[in-house]
């Protein structure tokens, strides 16, 4: 296996495996407080959806020029690993509220229990719920499979690294039968936003002409370097928030 391999591997088990925590936290929450046949019947659906969108933009993705490719996926990483990386960064300073496993699975699970509930089996809540959630988070490790495996021609293995982060976490769901809140989930967004937006950069250069001076080698000093400069900036707002706190308590104060 190869260095882009290996990082179009690791990026992806990363990235499916956070959204994959916050579906299980969804199923969970329904099926726990509702009916689980529907809430997985819900998962099912979603799921075979998901997969006919594969199977549908996969070809046609590797089926464009190289460089075309590689400047569409490299534009379209940047922007969605600049959001992972901005939000990640802003949690990490204290600016914004950290990502809550338990407390979402409470909220989705009041909700569920104040909906009202119809004669019958099927429960169209149920599954309503857990088809949009799996669906809307599917579709996120959708597009990164089919962005990563169209860029290196490799949809197989990026949609086996998808697989095996979905198992292992629904596994790992199964055996506590509570939400993955242990899951180092903040950690993993700053991450996996981290590689997807230095992928990004790497493959819309080249895509664009560019000539990285080592080749694929380049990427062992994009990553830490943008590792780097996302912890100095959350550094600074973490400074800058304490300095505004500091103010305020002295304005206060006086």
């Amino acid at each position: 296996m190869s260095g882009q391999q290996f990082g179009l591997a690791l990026a992806v088990f990363l990235a499916c495996s956070v959204e994959a925590v916050e579906a299980l936290t969804i199923v969970l929450a329904v099926g726990a407080t509702r009916s689980w046949s529907s809430a997985l019947w819900g998962v099912g659906a979603a799921t075979a959806a998901l997969a006919a969108i594969v199977a549908a933009l996969g070809p046609a993705l590797t089926a464009l020029p190289i460089g075309v490719l590689r400047v569409a996926v490299g534009g379209l990483l940047l922007v969605f690993g600049l959001q992972w990386l901005r939000k990640a960064i802003l949690r990490a300073s204290g600016l914004k509220a950290v990502h809550d496993e338990d407390a979402i699975f409470a909220e989705e699970a009041e909700a569920a229990r104040a909906a009202a509930r119809a004669a019958g089996a099927f429960d169209g809540y149920s599954f309503t719920i857990a088809f949009k959630g799996v669906l809307l988070e599917g579709l996120e490790v959708a597009f990164i499979v089919l962005t990563f495996g169209a860029n290196q021609h490799d949809v197989g293995l990026a949609a086996a690294a998808a697989a095996v982060a979905i198992a292992v976490v629904v596994l790992a769901g199964v055996a506590a039968r509570a939400p993955l809140a242990r899951v180092p989930e903040n950690n993993l967004k700053f991450v996996v936003g981290i590689m997807l937006t230095s992928f990004g950069t790497f493959w819309g250069g080249e895509g664009a002409g560019a000539h990285w001076p080592g080749g694929d080698a380049a990427l062992l000093a994009i990553i830490p370097g943008l590792a780097v400069l996302s912890l100095a900036t959350v550094a600074l707002l973490r400074r800058a928030a304490d300095a505004d706190r500091a103010a305020i308590g002295e304005s206060v104060g006086a």
